[in-house]
Protein backbone atom coordinates (compact mmCIF):
# COMPACT_ATOMS: atom_id res chain seq x y z
CA UNK A 1 0.00 0.00 0.00
CA UNK A 2 2.93 2.19 0.77
CA UNK A 3 4.01 2.76 -3.10
CA UNK A 4 0.32 3.42 -3.96
CA UNK A 5 0.21 6.16 -0.95
CA UNK A 6 4.05 7.81 -3.01
CA UNK A 7 2.29 7.25 -6.63
CA UNK A 8 -0.85 9.69 -5.49
CA UNK A 9 1.48 12.00 -3.17
CA UNK A 10 3.40 12.30 -6.96
CA UNK A 11 0.55 12.73 -8.92
CA UNK A 12 -1.60 15.22 -6.86
CA UNK A 13 0.58 18.35 -7.87
CA UNK A 14 0.27 17.58 -11.77
CA UNK A 15 -3.62 17.37 -11.02
CA UNK A 16 -3.66 20.63 -9.11
CA UNK A 17 -1.47 22.21 -11.82
CA UNK A 18 -4.57 20.97 -14.41
CA UNK A 19 -6.92 22.37 -12.12
CA UNK A 20 -5.16 25.43 -11.90
CA UNK A 21 -4.69 25.89 -15.86
CA UNK A 22 -7.95 24.79 -16.20
CA UNK A 23 -9.07 27.84 -14.04
CA UNK A 24 -7.24 30.26 -15.84
CA UNK A 25 -8.27 28.57 -19.71
CA UNK A 26 -12.01 29.23 -17.92
CA UNK A 27 -10.83 32.70 -16.47
CA UNK A 28 -9.55 33.39 -20.41
CA UNK A 29 -12.84 31.97 -21.84
CA UNK A 30 -15.08 34.68 -19.99
CA UNK A 31 -12.81 37.67 -20.21
CA UNK A 32 -12.80 36.70 -24.33
CA UNK A 33 -16.90 36.34 -23.90
CA UNK A 34 -16.62 39.84 -22.66
CA UNK A 35 -14.25 41.45 -25.27
CA UNK A 36 -11.51 42.10 -22.36
CA UNK A 37 -8.77 40.71 -24.73
CA UNK A 38 -5.93 41.97 -22.60
CA UNK A 39 -7.14 40.04 -19.61
CA UNK A 40 -8.08 37.05 -21.66
CA UNK A 41 -4.06 37.14 -23.12
CA UNK A 42 -3.18 37.18 -19.31
CA UNK A 43 -5.03 34.22 -18.63
CA UNK A 44 -4.54 32.15 -21.35
CA UNK A 45 -0.35 32.57 -20.72
CA UNK A 46 -0.92 32.15 -17.16
CA UNK A 47 -2.80 28.86 -18.17
CA UNK A 48 0.57 27.81 -20.73
CA UNK A 49 2.77 28.35 -17.58
CA UNK A 50 1.10 26.16 -16.04
CA UNK A 51 0.70 23.60 -19.09
CA UNK A 52 3.23 23.97 -21.51
CA UNK A 53 1.46 21.68 -24.06
CA UNK A 54 -2.45 22.98 -23.52
CA UNK A 55 -3.16 23.24 -27.69
CA UNK A 56 -6.65 24.21 -26.41
CA UNK A 57 -4.86 27.62 -24.73
CA UNK A 58 -2.37 28.27 -26.76
CA UNK A 59 -5.63 28.39 -29.55
CA UNK A 60 -7.38 30.28 -27.56
CA UNK A 61 -4.23 32.77 -26.79
CA UNK A 62 -4.01 33.19 -30.68
CA UNK A 63 -7.44 33.99 -30.81
CA UNK A 64 -7.21 36.73 -27.85
CA UNK A 65 -4.07 38.09 -29.61
CA UNK A 66 -6.10 38.82 -32.96
CA UNK A 67 -8.88 40.04 -31.30
CA UNK A 68 -6.59 42.52 -29.99
CA UNK A 69 -5.22 43.68 -33.31
CA UNK A 70 -1.89 41.89 -33.03
CA UNK A 71 -2.07 39.42 -35.78
CA UNK A 72 1.93 38.90 -35.90
CA UNK A 73 1.61 37.70 -32.61
CA UNK A 74 -2.08 35.69 -33.56
CA UNK A 75 -0.01 34.01 -36.10
CA UNK A 76 2.90 32.39 -33.62
CA UNK A 77 0.49 31.23 -31.07
CA UNK A 78 -1.12 29.39 -33.66
CA UNK A 79 2.20 28.09 -35.48
CA UNK A 80 2.50 26.62 -31.77
CA UNK A 81 -0.27 24.87 -31.73
CA UNK A 82 0.10 23.48 -35.19
CA UNK A 83 3.46 22.19 -34.26
CA UNK A 84 2.56 20.91 -30.83
CA UNK A 85 -1.03 19.27 -31.63
CA UNK A 86 -1.98 15.98 -32.55
CA UNK A 87 -5.70 16.80 -33.10
CA UNK A 88 -6.45 17.29 -36.49
CA UNK A 89 -9.57 19.35 -35.68
CA UNK A 90 -7.56 21.46 -33.99
CA UNK A 91 -4.24 21.42 -36.39
CA UNK A 92 -6.50 22.58 -39.09
CA UNK A 93 -8.49 25.44 -37.13
CA UNK A 94 -5.59 26.80 -36.13
CA UNK A 95 -4.03 26.36 -39.59
CA UNK A 96 -7.38 28.52 -40.56
CA UNK A 97 -6.86 31.24 -38.08
CA UNK A 98 -3.45 31.48 -39.02
CA UNK A 99 -4.34 32.00 -42.88
CA UNK A 100 -6.61 34.65 -41.26
CA UNK A 101 -3.72 36.53 -39.83
CA UNK A 102 -1.74 36.25 -42.43
CA UNK A 103 -4.42 37.87 -44.44
CA UNK A 104 -4.73 40.56 -41.96
CA UNK A 105 -1.08 41.48 -42.63
CA UNK A 106 -1.26 41.29 -46.21
CA UNK A 107 0.31 38.85 -47.37
CA UNK A 108 -1.38 37.05 -49.14
CA UNK A 109 0.60 34.07 -50.84
CA UNK A 110 1.24 32.90 -47.11
CA UNK A 111 -2.35 32.76 -46.00
CA UNK A 112 -3.53 30.89 -49.39
CA UNK A 113 -1.07 28.24 -48.77
CA UNK A 114 -2.05 28.07 -44.61
CA UNK A 115 -5.79 27.77 -46.21
CA UNK A 116 -4.76 25.12 -48.27
CA UNK A 117 -3.59 23.39 -45.47
CA UNK A 118 -7.03 23.25 -44.05
CA UNK A 119 -8.25 21.54 -46.97
CA UNK A 120 -5.57 19.04 -47.64
CA UNK A 121 -6.89 18.21 -43.46
CA UNK A 122 -10.40 19.10 -43.86
CA UNK A 123 -11.44 18.93 -47.47
CA UNK A 124 -15.13 20.07 -46.45
CA UNK A 125 -13.97 23.15 -44.66
CA UNK A 126 -16.38 25.71 -46.74
CA UNK A 127 -15.22 28.59 -44.92
CA UNK A 128 -12.09 27.89 -45.42
CA UNK A 129 -12.32 27.57 -49.25
CA UNK A 130 -14.28 30.76 -49.27
CA UNK A 131 -11.26 32.45 -47.81
CA UNK A 132 -9.12 30.89 -50.07
CA UNK A 133 -10.53 31.89 -53.21
CA UNK A 134 -10.98 35.39 -52.34
CA UNK A 135 -7.26 35.79 -51.03
CA UNK A 136 -6.43 34.28 -54.49
CA UNK A 137 -9.12 37.00 -56.25
CA UNK A 138 -7.36 39.80 -53.62
CA UNK A 139 -3.92 38.56 -54.98
CA UNK A 140 -4.86 38.24 -58.83
CA UNK A 141 -6.07 41.71 -58.78
CA UNK A 142 -3.31 42.90 -57.00
CA UNK A 143 -0.99 41.30 -59.06
CA UNK A 144 -3.34 43.29 -62.45
CA UNK A 145 -2.63 46.37 -60.31
CA UNK A 146 0.54 46.22 -60.29
CA UNK A 147 1.57 45.55 -63.79
CA UNK A 148 -1.06 48.22 -64.76
CA UNK A 149 1.49 50.69 -62.67
CA UNK A 150 4.40 49.15 -64.43
CA UNK A 151 2.82 49.76 -67.90
CA UNK A 152 2.11 53.60 -67.07
CA UNK A 153 5.24 53.90 -65.90
CA UNK A 154 7.01 52.49 -68.94
CA UNK A 155 4.54 54.96 -70.94
CA UNK A 156 5.28 57.64 -68.76
CA UNK A 157 8.90 57.18 -69.49
CA UNK A 158 8.19 56.82 -73.32
CA UNK A 159 6.38 60.02 -72.53
CA UNK A 160 9.26 62.07 -71.34
CA UNK A 161 11.25 61.10 -74.20
CA UNK A 162 9.13 62.13 -76.74
CA UNK A 163 8.77 65.33 -74.52
CA UNK A 164 12.90 65.86 -74.43
CA UNK A 165 12.73 65.24 -78.21
CA UNK A 166 9.75 67.66 -79.25
CA UNK A 167 11.64 70.34 -76.73
CA UNK A 168 14.80 69.89 -78.56
CA UNK A 169 13.17 70.05 -82.09
CA UNK A 170 11.73 73.68 -80.63
CA UNK A 171 14.94 74.79 -79.68
CA UNK A 172 16.65 74.44 -82.86
CA UNK A 173 13.83 75.86 -84.76
CA UNK A 174 14.17 78.65 -82.36
CA UNK A 175 18.15 79.17 -82.84
CA UNK A 176 17.54 78.27 -86.48
CA UNK A 177 14.49 81.97 -86.36
CA UNK A 178 17.15 83.85 -84.52
CA UNK A 179 19.90 82.90 -86.83
CA UNK A 180 17.64 84.09 -89.57
CA UNK A 181 17.07 87.35 -87.87
CA UNK A 182 20.49 88.34 -87.01
CA UNK A 183 20.91 87.39 -90.74
CA UNK A 184 18.49 89.45 -92.15
CA UNK A 185 19.11 92.72 -89.37
CA UNK A 186 23.09 92.70 -90.30
CA UNK A 187 23.93 96.20 -90.90
CA UNK A 188 27.53 96.35 -92.60
CA UNK A 189 30.12 97.92 -89.93
CA UNK A 190 31.95 101.03 -90.72
CA UNK A 191 35.24 99.07 -91.63
CA UNK A 192 33.64 97.03 -94.42
CA UNK A 193 32.86 98.87 -97.62
CA UNK A 194 29.44 98.87 -98.89
CA UNK A 195 29.82 96.28 -102.08
CA UNK A 196 28.68 98.83 -105.18
CA UNK A 197 28.06 96.79 -108.24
Amino acid sequence: MKPLLLNIWMILPVCLMAQAGNSSLRAGNKAYREHDFTKAEESYRKAIDLSPANATAKFNLGDALFRGNRPIEAQKSFESVIAGSNEPKMIASAWYNKGVSLTAQQKLEESIDAYKNVLRIDPSDTMARDNLQRAMNELKRRRDQEQQQQKKQQEQKKMSRQQVQQLLQALQDQERMLQQKINHSRVPSPSQPEKDW
